[in-house]
Order: structure tokens, then C-alpha cells, then sequence
């Protein structure tokens, strides 16, 4: 039997880029990545494994051809463990390093999608090889996850320190540094899903209870009852970046970037006036995002009252207001945060298509009443320990009294 080979597995969406990278998608830079059947596969399973640091075992470190997985028990005892080639699987990489072994590079964003952490000042807590994927090339094109990549020399090294045991097989097994956490959602993804647990997965695959904290010694308890298999909506964390996993076939029901610019029409075909200046706000176009216009909606986001930009009890350049944006409605009173409107443009973040009506607070991205439902509801991992809910187009954390809200419209008066 033939099989496609443009089978797409996936698109995997990066959190806080809003359809695209702050200084442009290039390469294997990029703010969302499709997975597709490769032309010859390039997968790898376990073999033999070495328990004692025999001429064997050494040259299948030193071999840049034999890929292999290192596990460092003391200064004089090294487990590895070879792996050999899998016609039937196609592997690709993710992480913070440019070498060539990394299909998906991803770096350290602030929230609010500014652009990567100052590297100078913020060392980064994403692994340089922090993950890979192998997926079946047969159907079912089953996707599955694991901790830490191979480096260019085709090798995996954990050690002293890492958390590593013997399984009851005589496999290895063991975590990275900050770990490579994962939640599946349950009943899917769509506007009736619910978020599940965040487990950890291990090198070989194996599902976990999370640690006490990122990087300590002493694993979680194994959960054997669920899998490292990625579904629609799977979350994947790398402690300082997160993605999105969408299949190809949830795809197919959700919003593309086309349907999105229509709902922008609409919603300015419907003419919204500032009840203060009177004149009509538009929203810009989705290639715009990002550049304050002067028909830039803006909100209340205690209220949810839509105005234009005006200096009513506060400050009269727009780029200060960004910085300082608590002010009182002049509508109904109320005071809170006053920010610029901002469509959310990463299609796969949408559970579902309906109009964008209601705006994350306090960063001001508008998209469906059920999107924010949704993304409120899930606590993203934060630091080593923390969990907070977050805009998943800005991975701003959300506020803690009303994390979005409906806006509302002033219709023109003619």
C-alpha cells in the first residue's frame, strides 16, 4: 500500500507569539512548526545496553554515527544504552539550541510577547536539547513524547546529578534538569473541553507525578496508566516556553487565519464609536497587530465599556497610558485597567469560531467568549514551582479577581 508522504501529524503553536515571532519567523526560528511524514525516516529505538563501561560501550559514545543515551551512576559507572534505527518512526527535535539536531528552535520570551529574555541578564531555563518526538510513519500515526534530544554527536548525557533509575526491565531511565511536563485536556479540544493533570515525561517515555519542585533529585510516582502519547490540545512545557500540540484532524475544526480576518471585517463593518469622541474604531489588520492606530479600540477591563483613545482623567500620550493604565469609565464609574485591544491572530489557540466579544485582562487580546473560558481555566507552569492562568497569545498572567472580560460596544448613533 502507498502512503502519503505529505501526511502532517500536527501544527505545534509556541505560547506568547500571536501568529508570529516579535522579529519575524525564519527557518527553524518560528511561532508555530507543522510536522510532516518525512522522505526517508529517521527514527531510532532502544537496543543493547552496556552496564559496565566495556570497549563497546565506549564506542558507542565516541561513534557519530550510533546514537546512544548515557546514564552517569558515579565517576567510575556509566550505563548506556544504544539505539538503533526504526524504518517505521520519524523523530524530530526540540530546544534552545541552533545545532543542526534541533527541528523546532525555542527561546525564552517575557510575558506580553516583547521579544526573547535579555540573555545576558536571564540565563535560560529551556534545555538545549529538551525534548523529541517520535511519530509513526503508518497508520495510526500515533505521536509520542520524550524527554531530552540527541546533540550532534548522536548522544544523550545525564549526569551525576540527574534523576536516573533502573527500571524492573534493566532499561534506564531518568529526567532532565528542569523536566518536560505535559497536560492532556480532557474531552478533547473544543469549547466543552476541561484542562487535566500536568505530568512529567521521562527520557524513555514514562509518565510521572510532578516533582516537588522543576529540578529536584527525587521523581514523581510513575501513573502507568496513562501514556507519553500526544492528543489534540496536549500542552508541552519546557520550563520557559510552552507549545501547543494540534492535530491535523482537530485542525480541520478549527478558525484558519482566513476566517479570523473576516471576523475583524465584520466586526468593523458594525462601525463601534467612542461614546466619548464619537469617531468610529476600527480594529487593524492582523498583519498590524502589534502598531497602536489612531481608530485603536481601547477598554475598560473592569467594565468592559470599548472607547477610543482619550486623556478623560488620565494621561494624554497613548504609549505612557500603556505603562500606567489604571483610569475610571466615564461611562459607568469604574475604575481599572484602560488598554488598547489587540485580536488574538494564532488560529490553533480558538476552541472554537465564533466572534472575538471578550478580552483577556489586564492585556487586552480579544478573541471567542469560549477561547477565554477555556485558557482561563488552565494553570500554566511558571517558575520551578508556581502555576498561574495566562493569555496564551502574550503568556501575560491573567488577573486574579476577573482574567477576562465581555466587551462592550457603543453602536453609531446615525
Amino acid at each position: 500500500m502507498k502512503h502519503d508522504s505529505t501526511q502532517t501529524w500536527s501544527l505545534t503553536s509556541v505560547f506568547r507569539c500571536n501568529g508570529s515571532l516579535p522579529s519575524g519567523d525564519k527557518g527553524r526560528r518560528k511561532s508555530r512548526f507543522a510536522l510532516c511524514r518525512r522522505n526517508k525516516a529517521n527514527g531510532v529505538k532502544p537496543s543493547t545496553v552496556h552496564t559496565s563501561c566495556t570497549p563497546q560501550a565506549a564506542k558507542a559514545i565516541s561513534n557519530k554515527e550510533q546514537h546512544s543515551i548515557s546514564y552517569t551512576l558515579s565517576r567510575a559507572h556509566t550505563v548506556v544504552v544504544e539505539y538503533t534505527y526504526d524504518g517505521s518512526t520519524d523523530m524530530f527535535q526540540i530546544g534552545r539550541s541552533t545545532e543542526t539536531p534541533i527541528d523546532l528552535v525555542v527561546t525564552d520570551m517575557v510575558p506580553g510577547g516583547q521579544g526573547p529574555a535579555d540573555s545576558q541578564t536571564v540565563q535560560s531555563t529551556i534545555s538545549r536539547f529538551a525534548c523529541r518526538i517520535i511519530c509513526q510513519r503508518d497508520p495510526p500515526y500515533s505521536v509520542r513524547i520524550y524527554a531530552a534530544g540527541f546533540d550532534s554527536s548522536k548522544n544523550i548525557f545525564l549526569g551525576e546529578k540527574a534523576a536516573k533509575w533502573r527500571m524492573q526491565d534493566g532499561q534506564m531511565d531518568g529526567l532532565t534538569t528542569n523536566g518536560v511536563l505535559v497536560m492532556h485536556p480532557r474531552q478533547g479540544f473544543s469549547q466543552d473541553s476541561k484542562p487535566g493533570l500536568w505530568r512529567e515525561i521521562s527520557v524513555c517515555g514514562n509518565v510521572f507525578t510532578l516533582r516537588e519542585t522543576r529540578s529536584a533529585q527525587q521523581r514523581g510516582k510513575m501513573v502507568a496508566p496513562e501514556s507519553n502519547e500526544l492528543v489534540d490540545g496536549s500542552l508541552i512545557d519546557l520550563c520557559g516556553a510552552t507549545l501547543l500540540w494540534r492535530t491535523a484532524e482537530g485542525l480541520a475544526h478549527t478558525p484558519t487565519v482566513k476566517h479570523l480576518e473576516v471576523l475583524r471585517q465584520e466586526l468593523n463593518a458594525g462601525r463601534p464609536q467612542c461614546p466619548v469622541g464619537f469617531n468610529t474604531l476600527a480594529f487593524p489588520s492582523l498583519r498590524r497587530k502589534d502598531v497602536l492606530d489612531e481608530k485603536q479600540p481601547w477598554a475598560y477591563l473592569r467594565c468592559g465599556h470599548v472607547h477610543g483613545y482619550h486623556s478623560w482623567g488620565g494621561r494624554r500620550d497613548p504609549e505612557v497610558e500603556m505603562e500606567c493604565p489604571e483610569r475610571e469609565c466615564p461611562m459607568c464609574r469604574t475604575r481599572g485597567p484602560y488598554v488598547p485591544l489587540w485580536l488574538g491572530c494564532e488560529a490553533a489557540f480558538y476552541v472554537d469560531a465564533e466572534p472575538p466579544t471578550h478580552a483577556f485582562a489586564p492585556c487586552g487580546h480579544v478573541c471567542s467568549e469560549k477561547t477565554t473560558a477555556y485558557w482561563g481555566q488552565i494553570l500554566l507552569p511558571h517558575g520551578t514551582h508556581a502555576f498561574h492562568a495566562a493569555c496564551p497569545f502574550c503568556i501575560q498572567p491573567l488577573s486574579a479577581d476577573a482574567g477576562c472580560i465581555r466587551l462592550i460596544f457603543q453602536s453609531p448613533l446615525d
